[in-house]
């Protein structure tokens, strides 16, 4: 069995694989900060991860997942938005208080029971904030979506995904109606990374963070380059 914290790895690297260019590894800093621990001590795990063949680690060059270490996290990230979609449909939670509930559920429940709830929900493809749910052989659904900080003024697009945001900003996020699968029209763009001013579905018009706007991941066909 695999223990906690090797699964904790291998499922923040993956993760963090999507934010770094093609053919570069993961910082050890970056899993650091994720974590909250020094980078000597993630030093010392990668190390025991690359004797496993769980990942390729060279120092200055950073992490790349193996197939064996991303099997693993594909497993723990399917577990985690399973328990996510099972928390709130059948237990009432609210979609800013899984994230917590999952993390420590994902490393006790086996494959089975996970695929069980699975099926029970009617097979979910995504999780409450709108990522997409690995298949039992590890294929996950690509999909083109943009960030809301790259949509044309005047544009209406559907938010599909919220991306790691914490409780206190999901919860602001349902406070103003903003969920996944609402309609939003981009009323104003304000220059140089300022804030966004956006129509919501329901007649309502609300200011967005520009660092929130990377997070909120759209359907839309107009979009600009962020500058």
């Amino acid at each position: 069995m695999n223990s906690k914290a090797l699964e904790d790895y291998l499922k923040i690297i993956y993760k963090l694989e999507s934010t770094v260019p093609s053919g570069k590894g993961v910082q050890t800093s970056a899993i650091a900060e994720r974590l909250s621990i020094s980078q000597a001590s993630v030093s010392n795990m990668l190390k025991k991860l690359a004797t496993k063949s769980l990942i390729e680690y060279a120092p200055y060059y950073g992490v790349q997942l193996t197939p064996s270490g991303r099997k693993i996290a594909l497993e723990m990230v399917r577990k985690h938005r399973i328990l996510e979609q099972y928390l709130v449909e059948r237990l009432g939670y609210s979609w800013d208080e899984v994230d917590a509930e999952a993390e420590i559920l994902e490393h006790s429940i086996s494959d089975k029971l996970a695929t069980r709830m699975w099926e029970v929900l009617g097979k979910p493809t995504h999780d409450p904030h709108g990522s997409p749910i690995p298949t039992e052989s590890g294929e996950i659904s690509a999909c083109t979506l943009s960030a809301l900080c790259e949509v044309q003024e005047g544009q209406s697009v559907v938010v599909r995904r919220i991306k790691n945001r914490s409780p206190d900003e999901l919860r602001y996020l349902a406070s103003i109606g903003l969920t996944t699968g609402v309609t939003l029209e981009v009323t104003n763009c304000s220059p140089a990374k300022g804030p966004f001013r956006v129509l919501i579905n329901d007649g309502t018009e609300q200011v967005i963070d520009y660092q929130l706007a990377k997070f909120l991941m759209v359907d839309g066909e107009q979009v600009r380059h962020a500058e």
